[in-house]
């Protein structure tokens, strides 16, 4: 026996044989489910905005940010890019019925009041705000005071 013989018995297929291959997997078509409420997360950074919107147990059905939009450096903090991130996630939503919504907004960034606008010009009635950004409850330990 030669060596590629002996390394295609080890394998499991003789000389004679012929390989069957897997069937291919094919993909789900994901059916979209009808949500009318709906939770949106607002991150507004003093570079960005992001905008996620999830279902009331969580799972993301959509988002958006301004880098996405096309908007670049510090146009990506403004008021009129979150307008834009908050259109174009609703767009993704237009299969869902959506017709509620409770928003969380997170960050200090400009796009904050301007992404809770666009949901109201938007027809979405908007059922509750939430201000979540991270405050601290007397921070961080400060530095030793310097020997002189």
């Amino acid at each position: 026996m030669s060596n590629k013989e002996i390394k295609k018995e080890s394998e499991g297929v003789t000389e004679g044989e012929v390989r069957k291959k897997a069937p291919k997997a094919r993909k789900k078509i994901k059916a979209s489910k009808q949500v009318s409420h709906v939770c949106a997360y607002i991150q507004a950074t003093y570079n960005n905005t992001i905008v996620t919107i999830t279902d009331l147990n969580g799972n993301a059905i959509a988002w958006s940010t301004a880098g996405a939009c096309g908007f670049k450096g510090p146009k990506k903090a403004t008021p009129y890019a979150a307008s834009v991130v908050v259109r174009k996630v609703l767009e993704k939503l237009a299969d869902y019925g959506v017709r509620d919504v409770s928003i969380f907004a997170k960050g200090v960034g400009q796009g904050r009041e301007g992404a809770i606008r666009a949901f109201n010009t938007n027809n979405i009635n908007v059922v509750s705000i939430k201000d979540v950004t991270p405050l601290p409850h007397n921070g961080c330990r400060k530095p030793r005071a310097r020997r002189l």
